[in-house]
């Protein structure tokens, strides 16, 4: 995992996004945030799994099948079953030590 600060590759309204094996952070402060960098080495490990890109293909469709459930972007990004997995365990540091491969399955 390389962490990289950027305010201008983050896209507006996000902290941080993972393309593997980069995480790209708004700010070096947001670098420091414990919690943050452990969600996204879920997503690491997430997408490492899956090889990448099948990764962001699942993720763009889950996201397209939630918009079309909620009706509304926000709700229909916290619901994708990656993000779950993440939020849900974001404050377990030792979280990606003790998860099962494929443990996004439960959030779905």
């Amino acid at each position: 995992m390389i962490v990289v600060t950027s305010k201008y590759l983050v896209p507006k309204g996000y902290t941080g996004i993972t393309l593997f094996p980069f995480v790209l952070v708004r700010s070096r402060e947001l670098a420091a945030n414990a919690v943050l960098i452990n969600h996204e080495r879920i997503h690491i490990r997430q997408q490492a799994e899956l090889l990448v890109i099948p990764f962001y293909i699942w993720y763009g469709i889950e996201y397209v099948i939630r918009y079309l459930r909620y009706k509304n972007g926000k709700k229909a990004y916290r619901n994708i079953s990656f993000e779950r997995e993440a939020y849900a365990n974001e404050q377990n540091p030792d979280y990606t030590n003790q998860r099962k491969l494929w443990g996004f399955f439960k959030y779905l």
